[in-house]
């Protein structure tokens, strides 16, 4: 039971949990822990980085800085409330109900 559950609702609590995480970060901080790869291995630039300083510029209303960070921030916050949404509620529309099979 708790491995049906785990698997069903990982995705959707995942990106709940990090959407509200970069909702409260500071986005003018700049001391933080990186898990970019290509920062650990010594690059100074980076396709990714800045997109968690973009979201949070965005949830604190600064949408000119969440630009600036990263131009693909915003179209990330709108595909992932879109696959919150479909997680959410489309799922459920389209669930089968787990019934025992009849014998024919």
């Amino acid at each position: 039971m708790i491995k049906k559950l785990f698997s069903r609702y990982f995705e959707l609590t995942f990106w709940i949990v990090a959407l509200i995480c970069l909702a409260f970060m500071n986005p003018a901080d700049q001391g933080h822990f990186s898990l970019c790869p290509l920062k650990l291995m010594g690059f100074k630039w980076c396709p990714g980085c800045g997109l968690g300083h973009a979201i949070s510029y965005l949830f604190h209303g600064d949408i000119r800085k969440s630009f600036r960070a990263h131009w693909l921030g915003i179209p990330i916050v709108v595909g992932l409330l879109y696959r919150i949404y479909t997680l959410i509620f489309l799922r459920h529309r389209y669930d089968i109900p787990h019934t025992a099979s009849k014998p024919l």
